[in-house]
């Protein structure tokens, strides 16, 4: 089904208002989760939403805590999200170092005890729209095998980078294992089977029932102590000689500049207590290396050129952006798409709250 994105907005601010949100920090998060419907990522939109109901009843989250800055530098700051919501607090650090790269050409920022903060790229969006280059960086809860291992250590641990080029930035996203948590999910509220080598069980054998792997996920992610094993398989897949070390590194290198960095929790040991996710996000300014419209120019001559290649009949050559842009400019004319297990979830979260849905 669909609902305009005005509607969406308008239910979740009156949600997040209700769950002891102010009125700002009500909109800012009903926009993160709607940008991602928007953009066709629906593992990360309103879907989420029974999930954070559910960690500010335990506890976990909690929205009358502010971010503080802890320390800062002309080209730096730490933030401390006081364990409410990541997107509060990343929001806060990334518009901070969005000033301080205009001026010192390269910023970074690092939030520690922080929480779940939606998709990597609206933080890179934030830089962007400044004529700014951004990266941003998030550990998880551990869901991830690494190589030859038949237990969770890992996160899905994900990395966003956004270039300014025409006709829309070049926009890249995605988890460093195969496919997010939040994408089994959404199969296994769908009832479809998974499509490919996404998650393996405690033996490490391919799992292709969405609901049994968003059970080994459930169970790795929120249980303490010893894990029954399995989970989602990095970059690369199953098998060494399809180089899933390589994806296993990437992950290693987003919990090095996350849960190390912010001195906080690596994935691994985020199941103890409050979640403790750490995130990283980085902001160049252009214009110190170049003129920027050369630089867009010369990006988008880049990206159209791999656009134009000889390409296997039927098929496009997708770059990183395209899609998610096209899906932006539908879903906008059209309205966003939620499966009718999300939406069962709306009503019983409108219910509880005196909330009318959309």
């Amino acid at each position: 089904m669909r609902i305009q994105a005005t509607d969406e907005r308008h239910y979740l601010v009156e949600v997040f208002t209700k769950l002891g949100f102010n009125q700002d920090d009500s909109q800012l998060l009903a926009d993160t989760l709607v940008d991602a419907d928007l953009r066709g990522i629906s593992s990360h939109g309103i879907q989420r939403l029974a999930w954070y109901c559910r960690m500010i009843k335990e506890g976990t989250i909690i929205p009358q805590n502010k971010a503080k800055i802890i320390r800062e530098l002309p080209g730096s700051v730490l933030v401390d999200a006081n364990q409410n919501m990541g997107q509060l607090a990343t929001v806060l650090a990334t518009q901070k170092i969005i000033e301080k790269a205009k001026k010192t050409g390269v910023a970074i920022a690092v939030i520690r005890n922080s929480n779940h903060f939606g998709t990597a790229g609206y933080y890179t969006r934030l830089a962007l729209e400044a004529g700014l280059v951004g990266v941003a960086l998030t550990n998880t809860r551990p869901l991830v095998v690494p190589t030859n291992a038949t237990q969770a250590f890992l996160g899905s641990n994900a990395f966003a980078f956004g270039f300014p080029a025409s006709p829309h930035p070049f926009m890249f996203d995605g988890a460093t294992c195969v496919v997010s948590g939040g994408k089994i999910q959404v199969h296994a509220k769908k009832g479809e089977p998974l499509p490919g080598e996404w998650a393996v069980d405690k033996d490490r054998q391919v799992v292709t029932d969405a609901q049994e792997a968003e059970d080994i996920l459930a169970t790795a992610a929120f249980t303490e102590g010893e894990q029954k094993g399995g989970g989602v398989l990095t970059l690369g897949g199953n098998d060494e000689e399809n180089s899933n070390y390589k994806g296993m590194g990437n992950s290693i290198v987003i919990e090095l500049l996350t849960g190390i960095l912010a001195q906080g929790s690596i994935s691994a040991d985020t199941v103890s207590g409050k979640h403790d996710f750490s995130q990283f996000v980085m902001v160049l300014n252009p214009a110190f290396f170049g003129d920027p419209e050369v630089l867009k120019k010369d990006a988008t001559s880049m990206l159209d050129r791999i656009r134009q290649l000889e390409h296997i009949p039927g098929k496009e050559i997708w770059v990183p952006g395209d899609r998610e842009y096209r899906l932006l400019a539908e879903n906008k004319e059209k309205g966003v798409t939620i499966d009718e297990k999300t939406y069962q979830e709306m009503k019983e979260i409108g219910t509880e709250l005196g909330i009318d849905v959309p």
